[in-house]
């Protein structure tokens, strides 16, 4: 009788599990809360303008009435724009920030962008479970929108940092979830990685960290995510995550290369 043959699981793969296993602390990690101050009348355009001396805020002005201060002007990345909404909302006295800059720095198209910024997410986080984000970007008219989900808020962070960095952003909208940790959600993940790439036909994915099988987990569900080869792929990676013990169901979500989604929904 025939046995299959397992491969190895690769070394980024290797590492990145055991990144998800030596710390387990940072998956529960709590979102910073917003810093807020009372509004305070005597707080003055000055004081607030020399929180912002840095030569990236040299075309950006503050206007404070009330307790409120209103940003305009212009930087180049939107970094830049954000760093200075949250410098000012540091200041005290400041209940509220109207943040006006525009973003300034060189136009780039939509479709551009999208596939620039798609690339970077990709390799973003390469050796710390980037395996279990499956982060995804839409971009409209300089705003990119990232959705989906991220193992923890190190990963959901460096995404918003690739993004908030690059030229061209003219502004960014944050609505990645971020997986809730659970010992027995890890569990999972590592079983089910190491059964999809431990599998002969589907080691392949494992070469090129942008071209990897996502495993996303949630209350002992899971979602694959990617681009594979062929629909026999597909169907393999469904059958070995749905043998994994404690899984209770799988959403596969993977797309067949060069595959028209008239044929998918067939």
């Amino acid at each position: 009788m025939n046995t299959a043959r397992f491969t190895t699981v690769p070394v980024w793969v290797a590492v990145a599990l055991l990144a998800l296993l030596a710390s387990p602390a940072s998956f529960a990690a709590a979102k910073p809360a917003a810093i807020t101050n009372p509004a305070d009348d005597s707080v003055d355009s000055a004081a607030v303008q020399s929180k912002l001396n840095k030569s990236q805020f040299k075309n950006v002005t503050v206007n404070v009435q009330n307790g409120v201060a209103t940003l305009s002007g212009s930087v180049d990345l939107y970094e830049y724009k954000a760093d200075a909404d949250k410098r000012v909302h540091k200041v005290k006295g400041i209940a509220a920030v109207r943040n006006d800059i525009e973003v300034a720095g060189p136009t780039i198209t939509d479709e551009n962008l999208e596939s620039k910024l798609g690339e970077k997410l990709k390799y973003d986080r390469v050796g710390y479970g980037n395996v279990f984000d499956a982060i995804t970007l839409n971009v409209r008219n300089g705003v990119v929108t990232l959705a989906g989900s991220a193992l923890d808020y190190p990963s959901r962070d460096s995404a918003l940092a690739v993004v908030s960095t690059y030229p061209g952003v003219k502004d960014v909208v944050d609505n990645i979830q971020v997986d809730p940790a659970s010992p027995m959600d890890d569990g999972i993940r590592m079983a089910v990685a190491r059964a999809i790439y431990g599998y002969p036909s589907l080691n392949k994915y494992s070469v090129d960290p942008a071209k990897s099988i996502r495993i996303v987990v949630k209350g002992g569900n899971v979602e694959l995510d990617g681009v594979v080869d062929s629909q026999a792929d597909k169907d393999t990676a469904n059958i070995r995550a749905n043998a994994v013990p404690n899984v209770f169901s799988v959403k596969n979500n993977l797309q067949v290369a060069n595959q028209t989604s008239e044929t998918a929904r067939q």
